[in-house]
Order: structure tokens, then C-alpha cells, then sequence
């Protein structure tokens, strides 16, 4: 046993791999310390390296940052009280740049710089887009012992060299066990990635998913022999409680900070503990994290401690002062525990909230408002804001409060609509105004036809959701609960979204929701996602006082639901005479206002006949007076203004056919064109996308040439004049460049976009001159939007290694053609010969047009799209024309001898990705043609059966086992297809592949679990049923949950765990090794219901197991559930065998109260 009190070096490590490095470097290995403080619960090595007397500790297993870091500090300076210096010693993330060719295995070592100290903390949770960083802690130097030494060994190193290399060699020759992870790497697996270039998926290999195209990869000439390999830099090391793992934000401390590494753990140690850190490079901070190279980092970040302690003579250690007696440092360390860990916390909470906003996902319906309220008028709404009905529903204390306006197209609604949101809100204007009580939120959402994303009602409650969560405490928490049952990323399905908004509004006392233009919601009558039905259901059900307002066009299905749970007084038509004064001061602001108009303005009398004219002929239209004073902005003289007042048309329709007819002809085809994009598309287009729609020229041979462009970006509004606007672009719509090409002018805002729903809706109508209206038929239209995307795409000259942001800027039309033809080609492109010709050319393997736009945008991996170029390389063209539907294109292909097996990367094969785009003819064609029904390969689906069946095609699904697919396969993550149906919620599919002989116990080969277990944490429990009917062990042990109970707890879903305790689940069946019982895993996670519910089925509370807690009552206290822990010991009987009595975690319940 050692005297604790002899240890002068104090070496610190954060996880196991650097903890086997350090001790790798000892001279000696000393036994057991003698006897630890009583609370010290670190492990410690000891040791003796060149002279001194060393103490290695490890934080515990899975804990990592600043506080943790303080901890064990602390601890061993109560067990080790003669400690006079430290290091702490271990690997960390590079920060390349033009000054510090940092590369991994490198050493990077703390040292003054600038005027910090070596370390400088920073707050990962404030970093502020186009800000300079902001240091959050000034932290102390190392002593100077441990300078003196650094200095001495950088002089030795630069004159003589070092061995770094050969010492670890020559150690790892001797433990031959530790070779495989600690040694250094293949030098080809040194690659640092360009900053634009992200790592997307974090379950996929970077070299599969990123690749090592040169054109992502940072150019770096060789190290030669004269060089230090691993190099020694000494600067700045930035610490913070966040893992570093974005490039850019890594760049930018570099070039402000000049940083040349990040950790965790240092700042919680350079103010209470005086020491040196030393950091491996394993990583370079960014997205593409591997562990490939941390065990030869530890190994090279120890061998460095171990040089720099060989330069310290050990008596004048002796000299220096013990840490402990400096005065107030242990008091100080306990102070700066608590601290740290109330800032962790509420830095994780801000991480963890800023996760799930993105995980979320939700349309910003404040876009929507803002635009809104910039066209109000002051004054605007007011006759209903001051009514009687406005101000009985506002304040009304009953729990189903409900407005309904309905008004013709045109009418203003959406400009209402922020207008009563303003006043809800109060007006922001007002100094005296005192904000909204948190307990009486207000949320609201726009549909919006414009914005795909702003169109159901899922969507609609994701942005209600968000908001809530925001406004309010108590709500977030449900939220929180969420998305931990959707801890694998999984999105949450409607019904679980209406779940939890439901359960978020009973936290509020009272709450205001208004929703604008339901007529614009795309699933308003859709059985399953019915915005309808909910908005009912919401009135009906709530323990809150909930105020509904909604707004729309009375069209007859929603009227009818409506006034199915609606009262008269709820209703309140928006009529002429209610709009009139709004109309009216909307038309003396423009007349008086406008630059259009500007020239009336010295003669007042032809302002006001402008004014009665369009006020007498307005008839409620909003809409209409907006397009008829931007017609008189056309008139220069009196004589032409007086005759456009006396034959003003008379309705919508009627202006908007003379807009189109009034289009000269040299102008009417640019125009019909960008009118067919934006009336068709998923999303407007930027004003430079719609510039170079308009130069392609699909007749000609030279389908593009950018000289065409216009000069002036300013006059594309010329062309669509009062039927398209200029608005700011949603980045939601991805990437645009900013910048704008030599030779054109634009001070306009970058998106194109319809004026008005009544303007889509008057396109694609039947009600059109005929001279027109077969370009916007939707065959014809979306012929139309494909043969220019692919011309365009022809058209593209650069080389494949060219920069994406470069692409993006010289071709600024090309990633809208490489994400959209295919979709609008797969319509007719067997019957438009121009159509046919330009896909021939496209998939022609002389040209590349194909390959460029797959490294645009990959369609059977999307979410590649928008960060790099993509890799073409096992992409075939019948595999991309399968998974997009083109089935001439197919046949095509076919005749000129492409393989019918053509592989790909997501979907594996041409025959699975039709399966899985839900493409029956060019399944059939492909099944004709010989395809193996059966072929599997190392995709994620694995074969065509597993495709169909999760992404429920049905008709697919009978095809594949009518021409022989084996039911039974395994293989993919899903490992078959019975688990693929479902993990998709297919209740259809399930059966039908019972029915042919699918084994619903399958041995478990999948991340998943079993197939019980894959549905009852997906809570259908249709296909719980039936696979329970058809046999489902409903105990059955699996690599998932442990089992199908437990599947169901993780996810909270209540009624399936009902269902299977019904059904003989054993809610005392053990689990995995981790999460132990049913009880004790609901015990975790904080589930109270489902705890009442197993304990009431005789679940054990004493039960033990899993290895993070002992048992159920154990667990709720740790997680801090007070609730679950009150229910527990009221099945508490005696002392558990931790040794913790009730009467002890009674005194727990207070703490946490």
C-alpha cells in the first residue's frame, strides 16, 4: 500500500483510452494507494516517471466536460494533499488553418498567447452568426515550473529533434494487445475536408458518405524526414462543455483567437488546479469524427507529459507550493462545482432545446405575420377588433371559445388575421403595454399555398407545438417527452403531435390560438390528418379556456363541418359594408402615396374621382383595388386615366384576363413560362433562378446561353405585372447565393412568388381565354417546367470539380432542375417527343448531364443535397430513372444495353428503388425483363420486398411475392420484411404477408427488435393485434428494448402497454442488461401512468437489475421524478437492498421539490 502523502504530479485524463496511455509511460508501477478521502469515489493509477512520484485519475466512465473535470480534482486533492503540479493529459480536435498545419496524431500544447493564458473558455451556447466570440472566462496561467520546462523542451526538440515516434513503438512492441488501437494509422486516413463539407449522416462511414474526392478535401504536401511527425504546436486550446463539430464556427476561433485546438475539460481545472495541458490530435473539430486515430493520440500526448517531466528536476517540485494549501483553493473548487454545474445545465438545456427546434422542424408562421402586418393600413380590422363578438371571444371564460371569418378571395383576411394577432398580442408600440402572462400564450399559423411546408395540418401543429413549448414552461416539458421517445431521430406521427399538443394546452389557465386561410390547407378534409376534425376535437375536449379563431373562404366543406359544432353568434361573415372604411383608407394611401401615382398629386380633384371609382366598384376586394391601382400607374395622361376608371373590369377574373391579354407579344412567352413555374412549383423561385428560366431555349441547339441574361434583374417584374411579387427569400427553400454576376443590377428582394391564392387558383382553372389556357393545363405545364429544367441541365458548363458555392453561383437555376425534372418529367414523359429527346440526351453516357445533376442533388439521398457534390460513381442511369418513376426513359435504357441489375447507393438496385418509389408498371417491366425478385445486397432496405413493404405499396408488395420473393429473406436493417411493414405502420401489408407465410417470431437480426416490439414502440396497435392473433411471442427477449413491453414504455405508449400486460406480458420480465426492468425503465424515463399501470399488474418495486441503477425506486430518484418516486413507496415496504430506506428517499423527494 502507497502513502498517498508522497505524490507530488497530479495527471488527470477524461476517458479510458488516454487513461491506458498515461499508464503505458510509467518508469513504475506503484500499488493501491494506502486510504482515500471518504468521498472520494475516483480511480487512480500510481507511479513514478523520471524522478517523481505521479497520481493518474480518470473521470468516470461517460462523463466528460468542465465539471466533471473540477470533480475529480477535487477529490484527489483530498486524497493526495502533497499534489503541487498538474497535466492533464489526452486528445482533443485540431484547428488547421493557413498559420498551424495541425494535422492528427500531432501534439498541441497549452501555452500563453495574446494575452490569454493558454486555455480560454467560451460559451458553445452563445456563438452569435456574423459576431466575434466572446471569451466567458479569464483563466489562470500555468505555474511557472511547468513554463520553464516547456520552454526547455521546445529548445531541445528544435535542435535535436524528438523520439516521440520510436518511444510509443517501442512501448506498443512490448504490448502487443494494444497495437490495433493504439497505433498510428494509414496516413490515408488523414483527411481533413474542406469547411463546406459536412458530414450528414452520423451512422454512415465518412469515406462512404463523403468520399475522398479531392475536390473536398484541404491540399497538403507531404510531410518529409526533416520534419517533426507528429509535430509539437503550443498556443491557445479553447475549453468549453460542448464538443466541437463544426468546421466553420472551428475556422472562425481560429482566425479570431488564432486557437489551435478544442477540449472539454480544461477550464474546469486552470483556475483551481495549476497545470499544463497537452492535447493529441484525434480529430480536426468538425462533423467527420472517427475514432481512428484517438489511441495513437493518447499514446503521442503521453509520451510528450512524460518528455516534459524528464526537463523538471523532482526536489524543485518540492519547492513549489501544494495546491491544497493555497488559500481557499478547496473551498473554492466545491464553489466553482456547483457553479459549473448550474451553467452546464443550462447550457445542455439550450443545446437540447436548440435539437429539438431542429428536430421538430417547424414552418415559421411569424414570416407570414411580419408580411402581413407591413401591408396593414393603420386602422385596419378595427370595426372587428372593437366589436362586440371580437371582445366576447377574446374574454370569454368558457372552455370552447370560437370564431369563425369567412370573406370572399381577395378580401383581406390574411392582413385581418395579423392585424387581430397584433392586438392579442398587445401593441408592441405602447410602452404601458404589459406583456402576455406565460400562462395565457398565444400561437397562431398561416396557411399559405405558396409554401408546401405551410400546408397540412401535421405541419400546423409542429409550428403550434414549437410555439408553445416556447411560451410556456410547463408545455415544453411534453415536447421534451417527445422527442425522447423519438430518441433514434424518428419523426413522431400526427396522431402523436395531436397527443402532445393536447396534453401541452391542459399546462396553460387560458389560450388564444388564431389560424388563417384554411382553405388553404391541402389535408383540411383528410379522415386521418383532418384540420376540421381536430380543430372540433380541440374545442371539445380541453380542461383549458381555449380561443380558437380561424379564418377563410366559406367554401361548402368547410362550412358544413364547421357549423356541425359552430353556434351562429361564432360566425362572422366578412361583408362590404365591415371593409369598407379599410378599403378605403388602403386606397387614399396609395393614391396619395404611391410613386405610380405621384403625378395626381397637384391636382386633387382627379385623386379623389380615382378614389370614388375604385371605392364604388371595390365591392369587398382588397385584392382587386391593389390590381387596378397598379394598372392606373400605367396611365401618364388624364385622357388614358379617365377611360381605364369608366372600364374598370368587374370582378377577379375579369382583371386578371385583361393583365394577360395586355401582355405584349414579345414579352407573353417569358411571361406564360415564369406564370407556369410559380403556379406548379413547390416553392417560388429566386429572381436569378427566373432570369435564366426565361434564357432557355428548348427549340434551339444552343438550349442555353448565359449572355441572354437580363441586365437588369430590377425589370423581371415587367413581365407578370400585379400577378407576381417580389418578396425576401425563405431559407427554408435552400441555398442561394447572395452575390449577384458581373453585369447585372438588382436592388429587388430575391424571390419570385404569385401575388395571391386567387391567382393560382384563376391559372389553373377552366374560366381562362382560350388563347392561353392550354399552357396551364397541368399535362402540359409540367411537360413545359421539364424540358427546361433539362435543357438547362445540357447546358451546364463546368468541370465536376468545380465548387459547389461556384456552381451555385454561375448556374443559380441549376439545383432547382436537378431536384424538380424528374418529378415534373414523370407525367408524360412517354407522349412529348421533345420531352423524350432531351431525357436521351440526358442519360446519353457521352455527355455528362447526368452525372452533374446527381452530384447536384441526389434523389435517393436527399439530404445531401445543399452541402457538397455527390458522388455518381455507383449510380447507374436505369437505377435513377427507376427510383424516379420514368418508365419510357426505363425501356429506353433497357434497348440500349444497360444492365437491368444496375445498381445504386440507398436503394441497392434498379428493382428496389422502383419498389420503394411505389413505380408498379416499371416494376412489372423489370420482374418481365428478369430481375432477381430476390436479389439482396448491403443497402438499407436489403431487397425490393423490404422497400415496398416499409414505404407500403401494396400493390408492389403482391407483385414481388407473385413473381417469387422469398417472405422470408433476411436481410437489410429491418432484416425482413414482415418487421419492414411493420416499422411503416402498413396494417395491410402486415396481414398480407402473414397470410403468405411471414413467421411473426422471426429470430431477431435487427437494431429494432422484435417485430412486436417494432410495433409497439411505433404505438400502432392495429398491427399489435393482428401480429399477437397470428402468434407474436408476446414475451419474447430481443436485441432492442428486451422486449416488447419495454418498446412500448420507451416511447410512452400507454395503451399498447395495456394491451400486451392484457395479453399476458409479464411486467416483471427482465429487459436489456441496461435498462432492467419494466418498472425500473419507466422508472427512468419519468412515464407515471405506465408505473401505475405495472404496478397495478403486480410488478416488483424491489425488483433488481440494469446496470446504470439497481432498482425502480433507485432510478425515479436519481432522474429526479417526484411524482413516480411518491408512487414507488407507496409500494414500499421495507428497506431496499441499496441500503437506501424510504425514510431516506423521502428526504430525497424534499430535496427535489
Amino acid at each position: 500500500m502507497m502513502d498517498s502523502k508522497t505524490y507530488t504530479v497530479g495527471w488527470i485524463c477524461a476517458i479510458e483510452t488516454e487513461y491506458i496511455a498515461a499508464q503505458c509511460f510509467l518508469d513504475e508501477k506503484h500499488g493501491k494507494p494506502e486510504s482515500l478521502h471518504a468521498n472520494d469515489s475516483n480511480h487512480y493509477t500510481l507511479g513514478k516517471i523520471a524522478g517523481h512520484d505521479v497520481v493518474i485519475a480518470v473521470l468516470p466512465d461517460g462523463e466528460y466536460g468542465i465539471s466533471s473535470a473540477t470533480a475529480v480534482v477535487k477529490d484527489m486533492l483530498h486524497s493526495f494533499p502533497n499534489v503541487r503540479i498538474g497535466l492533464m493529459v489526452g486528445v482533443g480536435g485540431g484547428a488547421p488553418s493557413s498559420k498551424h498545419d495541425i494535422r492528427l496524431g500531432d501534439i498541441v500544447v497549452s501555452a500563453p498567447r495574446g494575452g490569454n493564458s493558454g486555455v480560454f473558455q467560451y460559451d458553445f451556447g452563445k456563438t452569435i452568426q456574423d459576431q466575434s466570440f466572446q471569451t466567458t472566462g479569464v483563466l489562470n496561467q500555468p505555474p511557472a515550473i511547468l513554463r520553464t520546462a516547456l520552454a526547455g523542451l521546445g529548445a531541445r526538440y528544435r535542435s535535436e529533434g524528438h523520439e516521440l515516434e520510436a518511444t510509443i513503438n517501442n512501448i506498443l512492441s512490448k504490448k502487443k494487445r494494444l497495437r490495433r488501437g493504439f497505433q498510428r494509422p494509414d496516413p490515408s486516413t488523414d483527411r481533413l475536408y474542406k469547411s463546406e463539407i459536412v458530414h450528414s449522416r452520423m451512422n454512415e462511414d465518412c469515406i462512404t458518405l463523403c468520399g475522398d474526392d479531392p475536390s473536398k478535401l484541404v491540399s497538403r504536401t507531404e510531410r518529409t524526414e526533416d520534419d517533426d511527425n507528429p509535430a509539437v504546436h503550443r498556443g491557445l486550446i479553447a475549453s468549453a462543455n460542448q464538443l466541437m463539430k463544426d468546421a466553420v464556427i472551428r475556422d472562425r476561433l481560429a482566425d479570431e483567437k488564432d486557437v489551435l485546438c478544442f477540449e472539454m475539460e480544461a477550464a474546469g481545472l486552470m483556475n483551481q488546479f495549476p497545470c499544463l495541458v497537452i492535447r493529441g490530435i484525434c480529430d480536426y473539430s468538425d462533423s467527420h469524427k472517427n475514432k481512428k486515430w484517438q489511441g495513437y493520440a493518447a499514446m503521442a500526448a503521453a509520451a510528450y507529459a512524460k518528455d516534459l517531466l524528464c526537463e523538471i528536476v523532482p526536489a524543485k517540485v518540492q519547492a513549489v507550493e501544494k495546491i491544497a494549501d493555497i488559500p481557499g483553493i478547496l473551498s473554492s473548487i466545491e464553489n466553482n462545482i456547483y457553479e459549473m454545474q448550474a451553467d452546464v445545465k443550462i447550457i445542455q438545456n439550450k443545446m437540447r432545446s436548440t435539437d429539438i427546434d431542429r428536430w421538430l422542424a417547424a414552418p415559421n408562421a411569424s414570416t407570414n405575420y411580419n408580411k402581413a402586418l407591413q401591408q396593414r393600413h393603420e386602422g385596419s380590422g378595427d370595426w372587428l377588433i372593437e366589436s362586440k363578438q371580437f371582445i366576447e371571444w377574446k374574454t370569454s371564460a368558457m372552455r370552447d371559445s370560437f370564431l369563425w371569418l369567412h370573406g370572399i378571395p381577395g378580401c383581406g383576411k390574411t392582413i385581418l388575421s395579423s392585424a387581430i394577432i397584433q392586438a392579442l398580442e398587445g401593441n408592441p408600440s405602447n410602452a404601458e403595454a404589459q406583456p402576455r402572462p406565460a400562462c395565457q400564450p398565444l400561437i397562431y399559423f398561416y396557411f399559405d399555398f405558396i409554401d408546401v411546408s405551410k400546408q397540412t395540418l401535421e405541419n400546423m401543429l409542429r409550428s403550434l407545438i414549437l410555439q408553445l413549448s416556447h411560451k410556456h414552461e410547463g408545455a415544453s416539458v411534453h415536447l421534451e417527452s417527445l422527442y425522447s421517445s423519438c430518441s433514434d431521430g424518428r419523426q413522431p406521427t400526427t396522431r402523436l403531435l395531436c397527443d402532445t399538443f393536447v396534453l401541452m394546452l391542459a399546462e396553460a389557465e387560458e389560450v388564444w390560438i388564431v389560424l388563417d386561410a384554411l382553405d388553404e390547407c391541402r389535408t383540411r378534409t383528410c379522415p386521418a390528418t383532418g384540420l376540421l376534425t381536430w380543430m372540433s376535437d380541440v374545442l371539445a375536449s380541453q380542461k383549458t379556456i381555449v380561443h380558437l379563431l380561424a379564418t377563410s373562404r366559406p367554401e361548402t366543406d368547410i362550412q358544413s363541418q364547421i357549423m356541425s359544432f359552430a353556434r351562429p353568434q361564432d360566425v362572422i361573415p366578412i361583408q362590404n359594408s365591415l371593409i369598407s372604411d379599410d378599403i378605403k383608407a388602403y386606397i387614399f394611401s396609395r393614391v396619395r402615396g404611391d410613386r405610380g401615382l405621384k403625378r395626381w398629386r397637384s391636382l386633387p380633384e382627379v385623386q379623389n374621382e380615382i378614389e370614388t371609382c375604385l371605392m364604388e366598384k371595390a365591392n369587398g376586394m382588397f385584392r382587386w383595388v391593389a390590381c387596378q391601382l397598379d394598372a392606373l400607374e400605367n396611365c401618364l395622361e388624364y385622357r388614358s386615366l379617365r377611360k381605364s376608371l369608366i372600364s374598370l373590369p368587374k370582378t377577379l377574373d375579369d382583371t386578371y384576363a385583361r393583365i394577360l391579354r395586355n401582355i405584349p407579344e414579345e414579352h407573353k412567352e417569358s411571361t406564360i413560362r415564369i406564370l407556369q413555374f410559380l403556379t406548379y412549383s413547390k416553392r417560388p423561385l429566386t429572381i436569378e433562378e427566373a432570369i435564366d428560366v426565361i434564357v432557355v431555349d428548348t427549340d434551339s441547339d444552343e438550349h442555353f446561353n448565359p449572355k441572354y441574361r437580363m441586365p437588369d434583374s430590377d425589370e423581371i417584374l415587367r413581365y407578370c405585372s400585379s400577378l407576381v411579387i417580389a418578396a425576401p427569400t425563405d431559407q427554408s427553400h435552400g441555398p442561394s447565393s447572395s452575390l449577384h454576376r458581373q453585369g447585372t443590377k438588382t436592388s429587388l428582394p430575391t424571390q419570385l412568388q404569385l401575388a395571391h391564392f386567387s391567382v393560382k387558383e384563376y391559372l389553373t382553372s377552366n374560366r381562362l381565354d382560350s388563347d392561353i389556357a392550354q399552357n396551364f393545363q397541368d399535362t402540359i405545364a409540367k411537360e413545359t417546367i421539364a424540358s427546361v429544367c433539362l435543357a438547362y441541365l445540357l447546358h451546364l458548363n463546368y468541370s465536376r470539380k468545380t465548387p459547389l458555392q461556384t456552381i451555385r453561383f454561375n448556374y443559380p437555376f441549376a439545383q432547382y432542375c436537378a431536384k424538380y425534372w424528374i418529378k415534373f418529367a414523370r407525367v408524360s414523359e412517354g407522349d412529348n417527343e421533345e420531352l423524350r429527346g432531351l431525357i436521351q440526351k440526358f442519360f446519353d453516357t457521352s455527355q455528362d448531364a447526368f452525372e452533374k445533376c446527381y452530384d447536384l442533388y441526389p434523389l435517393d439521398r436527399p439530404w445531401g443535397a445543399d452541402t457538397s457534390l455527390n458522388d455518381t460513381d455507383h449510380v447507374t442511369p436505369i437505377y435513377y430513372a427507376s427510383f424516379g418513376g420514368l418508365l419510357f426513359a426505363v425501356k429506353d435504357l433497357i434497348s440500349k444495353g444497360h444492365s437491368i441489375d444496375g445498381g445504386g447507393q440507398d436503394y441497392g438496385n434498379a428493382l428496389q428503388a422502383a419498389a420503394a418509389g411505389g413505380h408498379e408498371e416499371i416494376v412489372e417491366f423489370l420482374l418481365n425483363q428478369g430481375a432477381d425478385v430476390n436479389a439482396q445486397d448491403a443497402s438499407h432496405y436489403g431487397n425490393a420486398l423490404n422497400a415496398a413493404s416499409i414505404e407500403g405499396h401494396f400493390n408492389i408488395v403482391k407483385s414481388l411475392l407473385k413473381q417469387g420473393a422469398d417472405v422470408s429473406a433476411q436481410c437489410g436493417d429491418c432484416d425482413c420484411a414482415l418487421r419492414a411493414a411493420s416499422l411503416g405502420g402498413h396494417v395491410e401489408i402486415v396481414k398480407f404477408l402473414l397470410d403468405h407465410g411471414a413467421d411473426p417470431n422471426v429470430e431477431d437480426e435487427s437494431e429494432f427488435g422484435s417485430i412486436l416490439a417494432v410495433a409497439s414502440l411505433e404505438g400502432n396497435e392495429n398491427i399489435v393485434r393482428i401480429l399477437l392473433h397470428y402468434g407474436a411471442n408476446v414475451n419474447a427477449q430481443d436485441k432492442g428494448f428486451g422486449n416488447a413491453l419495454q418498446a412500448a414504455i420507451a416511447r410512452n405508449q400507454i395503451h399498447i402497454v395495456q394491451l400486451l400486460l392484457s395479453k399476458g406480458a409479464d411486467a416483471n420480465a427482465k429487459g436489456d442488461d441496461h435498462n432492467g426492468s419494466a418498472l425500473q425503465f419507466a422508472s427512468v424515463r419519468g412515464r407515471l401512468q405506465i408505473v401505475e399501470i405495472l404496478l397495478s399488474h403486480g410488478a416488483d418495486v424491489h425488483m433488481q437489475g440494469g446496470r446504470q441503477f439497481s432498482n425502480a425506486l433507485q432510478a425515479a430518484t436519481a432522474m429526479g421524478h417526484q411524482k413516480v418516486v411518491e408512487t414507488l413507496l407507496r409500494h414500499v415496504h421495507a428497506a431496499d437492498t441499496d441500503a437506501n430506506t424510504p425514510h431516506e428517499h423521502q428526504n430525497r423527494i424534499s430535496e427535489l421539490s
